[in-house]
């Protein structure tokens, strides 16, 4: 057998095992993350399977490109109009609760562990971020719903952190190695790159929108081909300009995903299969990369430092980043207890193993060990703290289109599905009593899991959900008359 078959076979078999043991563990409430880095574990070179991985720019590169792809996806798979009323508390969060977690950890590591200040900081720079990747695994994956404004809020913070915290691993490690150089200039640093990184995130969502509705390719798969290009382009465009390519391609996904694009379900599908392949990839990669022997000296100090950031440094920095926010007590613990750390901290390890610096080594696995414990303590126990703390929001499923509507950009009018509200004025109305415009068409309704075709004697009822075919321009009447 050839290596190549080889490969084939030994990443086919990785990545069937990573499904289906995820959904058996699932039912137990074990996150699936968790059993990603695990199976990568068992099938290292200390473990069964017995491949040796130990390239630590390669897991670096691959988890640069899955972490891409994961944030893009997120922010496709987003409601904008859910991240307005929050935007200014994620961001605040994504920055400032960043640098706070930060400066807490490395208080903390030189008092007990007894690094250096700048070793101290590396440390709580590494672990400072939550990770989207692991954030949107545990609420979406596991169907965990949160109170309006946290659960946004959540997403948005996991989305916007990994700039802070890039910034903040890359420039320590840059005065540990120059020592001559200040603190002071990672300031502009940070404000430039996520300046950069706005903008290229903003008009990229525009241009991508823009050419998707405009190629009229002869085949519908070309389409998704084009867009992991584009995503790819976003990315590294942004980087070579000096900006944050994290940052660009979360928000061009999210400004994306809030524009009429043709075939925008299909392709939204497509990435959150691509999306869900990378973080597979990913956690499996990381978990090769470590040796579980070299875990156990560090498990001790690994309990200690995870205990002190779940319990005292992100409740710390959630509490005063939000200060002054509509957010209620029990809404600020659950945040907290959400702060859930995954690939990117094992990722920014990988930045200090390839500096050289003194105590790499010691730091990843620290890192690795950090965050099992976080993924496996709160990832599992999300939606029972959410159900302790009284967060949690009734499920709503989202509108499943039985049939495929592609608009484009001759067309002038568009489907979307609109919900009866409990206080909605159209609530015992027939359709006919609606009074619609004439360009405004209810194709189906949805009711208790059942579809409805409409007649103009069909009466309405609170928690219904319309597919409504319209012209563009008559949309807000349309919703205007319905709630």
């Amino acid at each position: 057998m050839t290596s190549l078959e080889f490969y084939l076979i030994g990443g086919a078999s990785l990545l069937v095992l990573s499904v289906l043991t995820s959904k058996a563990t699932g039912r137990i409430g074990v996150p699936s993350l968790l059993v990603f880095l695990a199976i990568g574990m068992v099938a290292g070179s200390e473990g069964l399977g017995g491949f040796h991985f130990d390239n630590a720019q390669h897991a670096q590169n691959l988890g640069v490109v899955a972490l891409i792809y994961i944030l893009f996806a997120g922010g496709l798979d987003t409601e904008l109009s859910h991240i307005r009323p929050v935007l200014r508390s994620g961001l605040l969060l994504a920055t400032a609760g960043t640098l706070v977690t930060c400066v807490l950890t490395a208080a903390f590591a030189t008092m007990v562990l007894h690094f250096n200040w700048l070793e101290g900081l590396l440390l709580g720079a590494i672990v400072s971020s939550t990770d989207a990747a692991a954030v949107f695994a545990v609420l979406r994956g596991r169907g965990v719903h949160l109170e309006a404004g946290v659960q946004p809020l959540l997403e948005l913070e996991s989305g916007a952190n990994d700039p802070t915290a890039v910034l903040l691993t890359v420039g320590i490690l840059q005065l540990m190695l120059h020592p001559d150089h200040s603190a002071w200039m990672l300031i502009p640093e940070f404000l430039k790159e996520m300046a950069v990184g706005a903008a290229f995130g903003y008009f990229s969502a525009r241009g991508m929108a823009y050419v998707l509705n405009r190629l009229k390719l002869e085949s519908e798969g070309l389409y998704p081909v084009v867009t992991l290009a584009l995503v790819a382009l976003v990315y590294g465009a942004t980087q070579a300009a000096g900006g944050s390519g994290f940052l660009a391609v979360y928000l061009a996904g999210l400004l994306l995903g809030d524009q009429t694009f043709i075939h925008k379900k299909s392709l939204m599908l497509f990435h959150g299969g691509i999306a869900w392949l990378m973080q597979i990839a990913m956690f499996l990669a990381l978990g090769l990369l470590v040796f579980p022997s070299r875990l156990v000296p560090v498990s001790g100090q690994g309990m200690v430092v995870s205990a002190f950031l779940i319990l005292i440094a992100r409740p710390t920095a959630v509490f005063l980043s939000l200060l002054g926010s509509s957010f209620s007590f029990r809404q600020k613990l659950m945040i907290a207890w959400t702060g859930l750390r995954g690939s990117v901290p094992i990722i920014l390890a990988t930045y200090a193993l390839l500096a050289g610096i003194p105590k790499a080594d010691h730091i990843f696995n620290l890192v690795f060990f950090i965050v099992i414990t976080s993924v496996l303590l709160q990832g599992s126990t999300i939606p029972w703290v959410a159900r302790m703390l009284r967060v949690e929001a009734p499920h709503r499923e989202k509108f499943r289109y039985p049939l495929e509507y592609v608009p484009t950009t001759d067309m002038q009018n568009d489907l979307q599905p609109i919900e009866i509200g409990a206080e909605s004025a159209a609530i015992g109305k027939s359709v006919l009593e609606l009074r619609l415009p004439k360009e405004a068409l209810i194709a189906l309704i949805q009711r208790r899991g059942k579809v409805i075709v409409p007649r103009g004697g069909t009466h309405l009822e609170a928690g219904d959900t319309l597919l409504v075919l319209a012209d563009r321009q008559v949309f807000a009447e349309v919703r205007g008359l319905l709630n």
